[in-house]
């Protein structure tokens, strides 16, 4: 193989979360294989991104940060639109080099520019952003049926679309039936397990103060401070699986809530605000910890020093923190919907529950409980799972086929 060979990935938003980390993942991936990999993106803050594209592992050039991300409080969707367009016309016209091959997600609207210059495009759809927007009046229906129709067709112009999960593709080939005539192939995202293993973590202390004793049951939650996440779910499981205890009990069970924040995201500053509100509203200030942002060595310590791992939200399109917690051997709680059910493995790795407050307090007095030990026999068979289907290793192999197998066909 040419190792000279460019690969760019075109990214809205390069901060923290699912979809980044799987970009970041793949450009890595790529990148060991020989690949000559980028980052072209529209907004990287080096201080809410994960380290490899800030530390120089991958490079990173930020084009168009200076356009508006939404209008008045609205058409966040459309400014993203003409973001990405900025982005491929970047590459397109004033890029040094014309890319092998374009990896894109989230945002389809570029891919025809791409190829105007027959530039391979390969496309992942972690779910339809038509569906992530959440339904309005007559006049925002006006506003989404073009962007809903120029997001089908731009979709189906990729040479090749990879989905996260079963799931997703069921949902993209009933929201886009132009697609049921494409091969829609399943990349299950992964772990870069160099990093768990490779960086030193904090210690506990300075992540958590105050610092729950060792002999307490430690719950964790991760997630984006995101409503769809549900993150309010897991408070009030708490509540609920400590109405279940005795007294002696009641203050042994914590809760860490540790999401991924940006200060200029308005809903991340308000959920925040409201999440802090509800767990005073219970009186349970002293069993609820709220961490922000957490560096990646203080997340790692918190997945080492919790017992369970708690996954909130419904529908999601495939998770990735599920797999992470398997990979440190941590059994999961999750919602019986989604990714989660392909990940997880029902009374074998963890427990997928009905997304109500009594179901989770259940599952989570088990844990506390911990009969017939339980903990150690889920967490064992976390990881086995974990290194039989969504390795690092099996994910870099199946991508590398993908893109190699791309690059190998003539341009159409």
């Amino acid at each position: 193989m040419d190792t000279t060979q460019k690969i760019i990935f075109i990214h809205p938003d390069l901060g923290i979360g699912g979809a980044e980390r799987l970009a970041v993942d793949a450009a890595l991936a790529l990148q060991e294989e020989g690949f000559d990999v980028e980052f072209i993106t529209s907004h990287h803050d080096k201080n809410h991104c994960f380290l490899e594209t800030k530390d120089g592992t991958l490079p990173v050039k930020v084009i168009g940060d200076w356009l508006p991300r939404n209008i008045f409080g609205r058409f966040y969707a459309l400014c993203m639109y003409i973001r990405m367009i900025v982005l491929a016309l970047y590459v397109i016209l004033y890029h040094k080099n014309k890319p092998d091959l374009v990896f894109c997600d989230l945002v389809s609207v570029c891919i025809p520019i791409l190829q105007w210059k027959k530039i391979k495009v390969l496309f992942y759809c972690h779910y339809p952003d038509q569906l992530l927007s959440k339904r309005g009046s007559f006049i925002k229906s006006i506003y989404r049926f073009p962007l809903n129709k120029l997001e089908e067709w731009t979709t189906c112009r990729a040479d090749n679309i990879l989905v996260n999960s079963e799931f997703t593709r069921s949902v993209v080939l009933s929201t886009f039936p132009s697609l049921k005539k494409k091969n829609l192939e399943i990349l299950y995202p992964s772990v870069y397990t160099d990093n768990f293993q490779k960086i030193m973590p904090e210690p506990i202390e300075n992540v958590l103060s105050p610092l729950p004793s060792k002999e307490d049951t430690v719950f964790l939650s991760v997630n984006r401070y995101e409503r769809k996440k549900n993150l309010e779910l897991a408070i009030y499981a708490l509540n609920s699986l400590r109405s279940r205890l005795g007294e002696a009990k009641k203050n042994s069970v914590h809760l860490i809530v540790a999401g991924g924040y940006d200060p200029n995201n308005t809903e991340n500053v308000e959920y925040f605000n409201e999440l802090q509100e509800l767990v005073m509203k219970l009186r349970m200030s002293d069993n609820v910890i709220f961490l922000t942002s957490p560096s990646d060595a203080a997340k790692i310590s918190l997945f080492r020093f919790s017992k369970c791992i708690i996954y909130t939200p419904s529908g999601e399109h495939f998770g990735i923190v599920p797999i992470e917690a398997m990979f440190c051997k941590k059994p999961v709680i999750a919602v019986n919907s989604g990714g989660p059910k392909e990940s997880i493995l029902d009374n074998k790795t963890g427990f997928l529950c009905e997304p109500n407050e009594e179901a989770f307090a259940k599952a989570m007095k088990k844990i506390v409980d911990n009969e017939d030990n339980i903990v150690q026999q889920f967490s064992q068979f976390g990881f086995n799972r974990f290194h039989e289907k969504f390795s690092y290793q099996a994910f870099s192999h199946q991508l590398n086929t993908i893109v190699n197998n791309m690059l190998d066909k003539k341009y159409n």
